[in-house]
């Protein structure tokens, strides 16, 4: 996995809007949350999402960034504006190669592909199908990409597993996540380690320059204790009870780039 220089992120000055979250619970873990991806080296880009806080900040379902390219996604119902935000800073200020998601028959989220830094998986469920994956295997083709039926009543892959550094895949130890990593272990190209955590709500995290971010002790008990005794590179803990409560968690509200140095 490559050192990202950026991350794009939205500002929160809207009005806020939510029956999900406890708004100012929801801005003080954002705040907190953009603090340390700052603290990680990565330079903040702050788009005006044209939308009410928290619901505007899940980045994750507007575009998949790999490598120098940045697969847009369909827009949901009402963040029309919020994708050609995030699209116009991807390709001019970030020097990415865009790619459309054109499809008619495509549907895809980013909540529902997981880049383990040398393959994809992309999820096939309500929110993700067939067409969807071939667009992913279409856009980043240096790289193996591999359908994985979800099983029955779950969506959002990165909710079940999501990547706690190189080659160290994390999974909850629900039965749905288990099955799920059995799947993703048949038709896997390469080979990783995997580290199990109790409360499901561990299994997303974020690794980002070196350091794993995860959630903090008093929302992941048992979890928090499987990270102290099995990573052994830095780690940072954060609060993210509110906004998990709109998102698949702690990777969901930024998108992470790598600036061709040569912009």
């Amino acid at each position: 996995m490559h050192e990202y220089t950026h991350v794009i992120v939205v500002k929160t000055s809207t009005a806020p809007r939510t029956e999900r979250a406890d708004i100012n619970d929801a801005r003080q873990q954002y705040d907190c949350y953009l603090r340390l991806l700052t603290e990680l080296n990565l330079e903040p880009v702050k788009i005006d999402a044209g939308a009410s806080f928290p619901e505007n900040a899940v980045l994750e379902d507007v575009a998949i960034v790999c490598h120098g390219i940045a697969l847009i996604l369909k827009p949901k119902a009402g963040e029309e504006h919020l994708t050609k935000a995030v699209k116009k800073v991807l390709e001019s200020e970030l020097g990415q190669t865009i790619v459309e998601l054109s499809d008619p028959d495509a549907k895809l989220l980013g909540s529902d592909v997981l880049f383990t830094g040398r393959e994809f998986f992309v999820a096939i469920c309500e929110t993700s199908n067939e067409a969807g994956a071939i667009a992913v295997a279409e856009a980043f083709p240096e790289f193996p990409c591999t359908p994985i039926k979800m099983p029955n009543g779950t969506h959002h892959l990165k909710k079940y597993i999501t990547m706690a550094g190189p080659d160290i895949i994390c999974v909850s130890d629900s039965k749905e996540a288990k099955e799920l990593l059995k799947r993703m272990e048949r038709e896997a190209s390469f080979c990783y380690q995997t580290l199990t955590v109790q409360e499901e709500d561990a299994a997303n995290c974020l690794y980002v320059n070196g350091t794993l971010i995860h959630r903090a002790i008093e929302e992941i008990p048992h979890s928090f204790k499987v990270f102290c005794e099995k990573i052994d590179f830095a780690r940072r803990s954060i609060c993210f009870s509110e906004l998990a409560k709109i998102s698949s968690g702690v990777g969901a509200c930024c998108l992470l780039v790598r600036k061709p140095y040569s912009l």
